[in-house]
């Protein structure tokens, strides 16, 4: 399997860089949770990134490479079928 060192910002892993699996086709995956087990054994909190591009090239605009941007909020999005039923709102929304 490929990997590609991937920058995160935002967050507590704002500024490292980690190897992360491609795809089959050579992306690597548009959300990418990290567990962090609690340190007084309760369940572990999940930080979520998301992907985004890492910028353009200056002549022709072609996109560089990926990059993860912290999601605060720690929503997954789920796939919308036509046949699911609508997802209930987040507790404070």
């Amino acid at each position: 399997m490929k990997s590609q060192n991937t920058p995160f910002e935002g967050g507590p892993m704002d500024g490292r860089v980690l190897p992360i699996l491609l795809g089959p086709t050579g992306h690597p995956p548009k959300v990418y949770e990290i567990p962090v087990p609690d340190p007084d054994g309760g369940p572990p909190t999940v930080l979520v990134y998301r992907r985004e591009p890492a910028g353009y090239s200056k002549r022709l605009g072609l996109q560089t490479g990926w990059k993860y941007a912290f999601d605060p909020t720690g929503r997954r999005d789920r796939l919308r079928w036509p046949w699911s039923k609508p997802q209930p709102p987040a507790p404070g929304d």
